[in-house]
């Protein structure tokens, strides 16, 4: 699943807005403007759109095979 990120960077703070393939928003923070909180808080984000992805995927396959009929 494609991820895109918006960055609003200022001197001191930094905007961050996570958005999936159909611009649903995944996740959004003002974190203080360095890489490392940068990095951290988009790896943060990444991995939780992958285990939504996953968890998404998982029910669908449930359902479809009847096991929730």
């Amino acid at each position: 699943m494609p991820c895109f990120a918006a960055l609003d960077v200022s001197q001191e703070t930094t905007a961050i807005c996570v958005v999936d393939d159909a611009g649903t928003i995944i996740a959004e923070k003002t974190v203080v403007t360095c890489p490392e909180m940068i990095t951290s808080f988009l790896a943060d984000a990444v991995r939780c759109a992958t285990r939504r992805e996953a968890w998404a995927r998982l029910c669908r396959h449930a359902f479809h095979s009847n096991k929730f009929r």
